[in-house]
């Protein structure tokens, strides 16, 4: 069939133009097409739900059904189809392998994977010298405590180095022991913080390349392995345990037990380290003995001591526990000098300071959104959002996403946030993405911005114009007119908050588990009145409560849905022509 006598599709070529990332508007004024047909066949084919092979084959079918239908093929035409046609050739045979589901060249790869992380001696003592050179105070503290205590517990400051150190020593101790090392975080992305110091750490020392992504084999049969606390396998494992930030974690008791499990030989240890959140937290009563003397006589009950300067040194008080407490003072006296304590201070409230650096927990009882409440927000987001890629160039491809920008007041950092809004009725909004800026001026804030929209298909932006707000909305508006604006008022705090509390009561809010400022954040707002008595919700945003801006960030864009949920009467699409 010739050419001129082929029928034209126009629905194959509009989801051509569209995979190439051509907007609706654009497809249906190039074909002819009205846009709100184009949309029709978007939504019931689902395009935005094919995968990049998928995409690809289809693109490759139609063109190489286009050249054979040339009546006079010219020498380029020929050479097209013969490359087409061995790309086409590869797709099949990547499909035939994930069919197989990729045994034969699984087993192989996963062969190679143990033989290149194959360590020397010579290479593994050198690791060891350029670890213990770097080690601050508390940490050789660490190091002796590992080698008597099977279980240690340590309540710690913000950023001493605590996830650094015990990736890097359980690196060792595996290559050294052959034992298996198990790192439980609560969510995965936040579990491979580990591996990538312990990469880190081997490439810059001996110039090797570790492979593995959920786990990383050695010659020696240990193996380092990465787990959220949404695993479905954890208890299958065995090995030395690290949970790291576990005050934070949701549903501690539950996962202590899975975790415990995987370490009860006692060839095994488990290490516990976390920065405080709250004495409400199901963590507490493990940290500060409650649950071991729970069922037991009084007569063997222990009275723990919780003072720093009972546990400033590490102590085990007769439960098997080395508990100890290391705040930013005893790190900078015991060597650590990567803070500025006078500069601190002045960006943190002191109640923030003292939860933040001097290990105090917070009692939420005043706050709007307790720490229970949040938990249910929680998400191991590696595998709740299989759509979400975050280091590429689209991490949400095609899919729309709001955004909201609290400003920085005296004292105060800038928030921005990237939420991806439900994509049905009563769906989730995911909170995929938060920056926080402190220092810059508000074109650079505008700027980022500006970055954000070009990453992803902002359909909205909900900006605070309170102070240096009202510049960074002026200047958003040049790219991206129609940023909406708030001038903060009593009633718009308040119906902000009330559809907050009303999205995250009804698990409609997600955000990765180990982003624990996030947390802390909506934690910070809490109820007050005014001077005319009136209920109003605040989060004294200036230098009382810096890191509050997430929270109002988020909550602006929470704001954009109607407070009865978006539905089929209030919900639809525009397309703007430029």
């Amino acid at each position: 069939m010739s050419m001129q006598n082929t029928p034209f599709d126009p629905r194959h070529a509009a989801r051509a133009l569209y995979w190439q990332g051509w907007r609706i508007a654009r497809i249906a004024e190039a074909l002819g097409l009205r846009p709100a047909t184009v949309h029709s066949w978007k939504r019931r084919e689902d395009w935005d739900a094919v995968s990049p092979v998928d995409r690809v084959n289809a693109t490759l079918e139609a063109r190489l059904q286009v050249l054979i239908s040339k009546d006079k093929k010219e020498g380029c035409d020929y050479k097209e189809i013969d490359l087409l046609g061995r790309q086409l050739e590869r797709l099949e045979k990547l499909r035939h392998r994930q069919r197989e589901g990729g045994r034969r060249e699984g087993g192989q790869r996963q062969k190679a994977s143990a033989s290149k992380n194959l360590l020397t001696d010579e290479q593994v003592a050198r690791l060891k010298a350029a670890f213990r050179e770097r080690l601050f105070g508390y940490q050789k503290h660490w190091l002796r405590a590992g080698h008597l205590a099977r279980i240690r517990n340590i309540l710690k400051s913000r950023q001493i180095g605590a996830t650094w150190y015990f990736a890097l020593e359980a690196l060792l101790d595996a290559l050294e022991t052959g034992r298996n090392q198990i790192f439980l975080s609560a969510s995965k992305r936040q579990a491979l913080q580990f591996q990538s110091y312990q990469k880190a750490f081997v490439s810059e020392v001996c110039d090797i390349e570790l492979k593995g992504s959920d786990k990383i084999l050695f010659g020696n049969g240990a193996e380092l392995i990465f787990l959220g606390t949404s695993s479905r396998t954890a208890q299958s494992y065995h090995g030395n345990l690290y949970m790291d930030e576990y005050f934070w974690t949701p549903k501690f008791a539950e996962l202590r037990k899975v975790a415990a499990g995987m370490a009860s030989q006692k060839r095994w240890r488990q290490t516990y380290f976390s920065t405080p959140s709250t004495l409400a937290h199901e963590a507490y009563p493990f940290w500060s003995g409650k649950r071991y003397n729970a069922g037991r006589p009084a007569s063997v009950q222990i009275a723990f001591d919780l003072s720093h300067k009972a546990l400033a040194g590490g102590l085990d008080q007769g439960d098997g526990q080395w508990r100890q407490i290391v705040t930013i003072h005893d790190a900078l006296r015991q060597g650590c000098d990567l803070f500025d304590l006078d500069a601190l201070r002045l960006e943190n409230s002191p109640d923030e300071f003292r939860q933040l650096f001097e290990c105090e927990f917070i009692d939420d009882g005043k706050s709007v959104f307790p720490l229970s409440m949040l938990h249910r927000c929680m998400v191991d987001s590696m595998e709740a959002w299989p759509d979400y890629n975050p280091f590429t160039l689209r991490p949400l491809g095609h899919r729309e996403v709001w955004i909201g920008y609290d400003p920085s007041e005296s004292g105060d950092s800038a928030a921005m946030v990237v939420v991806a809004p439900p994509a049905v009725p009563d769906g989730p909004f995911r909170l995929l993405e938060c920056r926080q800026f402190r220092g810059l001026d508000y074109s650079a804030q505008a700027q980022a911005i500006k970055e954000a929209t070009d990453r992803y298909r902002v359909t909205h932006i909900a900006i605070d114009r309170t102070g240096l707000g009202s510049a960074v909305h002026q200047l958003v508006t040049q790219f991206f007119p129609a940023a909406m604006g708030y001038q903060y008022s009593l009633d718009l705090k308040t119906r902000m908050v009330l559809k907050g509390l009303d999205v995250i009561r009804h698990g409609r809010l997600q955000f990765d588990a180990g982003a624990k400022e996030i947390a802390a954040s909506f934690m910070a707002i809490h109820r007050s009145t005014t001077g005319s008595g009136l209920v109003t919700f605040v989060a004294d945003r200036s230098e009382a409560v810096s890191h509050a801006d997430i929270a109002w960030a988020t909550l602006q864009t929470l704001y954009n849905e109607p407070l009865e949920g978006r539905n089929a009467g209030n919900a639809g699409f525009v397309e703007i022509y430029s």
